[in-house]
């Protein structure tokens, strides 16, 4: 039997790593879905003091993993209507891109899964799971049986995107909140 060489190899791991990728908006759909009413976003990158990593910390129970953010503020006209932030999770294996709408209270208006690459969980992807996290803060039901729901067979997905939710919620109440 013939052996397959390295390099044809290493080609198709690459290639099943990421068969399951799938790109369901992009950042600009995702701000026309969040904030419809918005006629401007704009983008920039809030860079936390060490002050305010360690508040994110205190206030969601988790690191908070970086510095600089990527963050979209929306308008109408000259009214702030909350900010998007984007970030990106590990699920099982692979990354999982979202976006999280946010009140100018720092309250949770809207969460949108970008990209999903990992073969099994996409049931995060679906609107009523998505919905538990409407209306909530940093500090309050953003966890895994508390206020959010599992979903088996998508635990890690579930788990790690709502961390990520109550993370950048954290961030929100300490840095962007009005």
């Amino acid at each position: 039997m013939k052996q397959l060489s390295p390099l044809i190899l290493s080609t198709l791991a690459l290639a099943s790593s990421s068969a399951f990728a799938t790109q369901y908006l992009s950042v600009e759909q995702a701000q026309q879905v969040i904030f419809a009413e918005a006629n401007a976003f704009k983008a920039s990158t809030l860079q936390l003091t060490l002050e305010q990593m360690h508040q994110v910390e205190k206030l969601a129970g988790l690191p908070a993993r970086s510095v600089a953010w990527r963050v979209i503020a929306a308008y109408k006209d000259e009214k702030l209507l909350g900010y998007i932030v984007l970030d990106d999770v590990i699920g099982k294996f692979e990354l999982i891109s979202y976006a999280v709408g946010l009140q100018p209270d720092a309250s949770v208006r809207q969460v949108e899964i970008l990209t999903y690459r990992e073969s099994h969980g996409l049931e995060i992807k679906n609107a009523n799971w998505r919905k538990q996290f409407v209306g909530k803060s940093a500090g309050a039901g953003l966890s895994v049986g508390e206020g959010i729901a599992n979903i088996s067979g998508a635990t890690l997905s579930c788990s790690h995107v709502t961390d990520g939710v109550r993370r950048i919620a954290a961030i929100a109440q300490v840095a962007l909140k009005k």
